[in-house]
């Protein structure tokens, strides 16, 4: 008797491919309802760091909303790259948004002078968090929503400052690892600069994400995209998935669940605002 063996495919080690042309006509029109449908707002307002996520946002609100209607906000701190001021600069001329840069170096400066042994990852936060407080003023100035710019890379990985990056009430980006953002700014049109340069927080000098993370944004959205389909850590390794990136990227998504919530809230009533009170369309 023969008995057929069927082995378990291998993952491909890299995260599932994404048909980007459907990808940017569905982000189009999810803009459209989440803005202009839902909340009867005409404008965004967009942080263009210089970076691909910010780039690849900027560009799907133009698609959704007219590039008059977006509003590009360049915020610089006093170790920015001008690299990155260039670049989100590039982004505007292509698409012709209107733009404008404001310098948060004094607003940030102002709160750490009293904190002159804040190190670099209370600095970054302390910046990150003094963005969001420009777009949400620019955003009631503008009669505009702020649109957020953070992938599931990043989110996954809890690599965004809480009450900062993640802000914004709506990111068309959210669901997208990072190697897919890439392929949908190529399609796009996106500065080919942008999708080239080492992805940076532009925190300090030098710095960029992979050094941060410990992996490359490949291996890691491979490992992302087994690991939500509730492989195991063992399984994972079995697929070919080395060892000490599974621990790593495991490790990672754990200690930052908090990080993916609102505020925990202590239910006393069953009516307790997004424990239980949810609309229709939350479910």
């Amino acid at each position: 008797m023969t008995f057929l063996v069927v082995e378990t495919p291998k993952p491909a080690l890299q995260a599932p491919a994404i048909d980007v042309a459907v990808t940017a006509e569905w982000l189009t029109e999810f803009l459209r309802d989440e803005l202009i449908v839902r909340r009867g707002i005409e404008r965004a307002v967009i942080g263009l760091s210089g970076g691909v996520d910010s780039a690849v946002t900027a560009f799907l609100c133009a698609r959704a909303l007219g590039p008059k209607n977006v509003h590009a906000i360049r915020m610089p701190y006093a170790t920015s790259s001008p690299e990155s001021l260039s670049d989100a600069r590039a982004v505007v001329d292509a698409l012709g948004t209107l733009e404008r840069t404001i310098e948060i170096t004094a607003a940030v400066d102002g709160y750490l002078q009293y904190e002159p042994e804040a190190g670099p990852r209370r600095r970054g936060n302390v910046m990150a968090r003094m963005r969001m407080v420009v777009l949400f003023d620019q955003s009631a100035k503008l009669d505009a929503l702020p649109v957020g710019t953070g992938n599931k890379t990043e989110r996954m990985l809890g690599y965004f400052t809480w009450h900062a990056d993640d802000t914004p009430p709506v990111n068309p980006i959210g669901d997208l690892f990072k190697t897919q953002v890439w392929a949908l700014a190529r399609y796009l049109g996106v500065p080919q600069a942008l999708v080239e340069k080492a992805p940076s927080a532009d925190l300090e000098a030098g710095q960029t994400d992979e050094a941060d993370l410990g992996i490359t944004y490949a291996r890691a959205d491979a490992i992302l995209s087994e690991l939500l389909l509730g492989y195991s850590d063992q399984q994972l390794i079995e697929r070919g998935f080395a060892a000490q990136d599974v621990a790593l990227i495991r490790k990672r998504v754990d200690a930052t669940h908090w990080k993916r919530h609102l505020p925990t809230t202590a239910m006393l009533t069953n009516t307790a605002i997004n424990e239980f009170y949810l609309r229709p369309v939350d479910y």
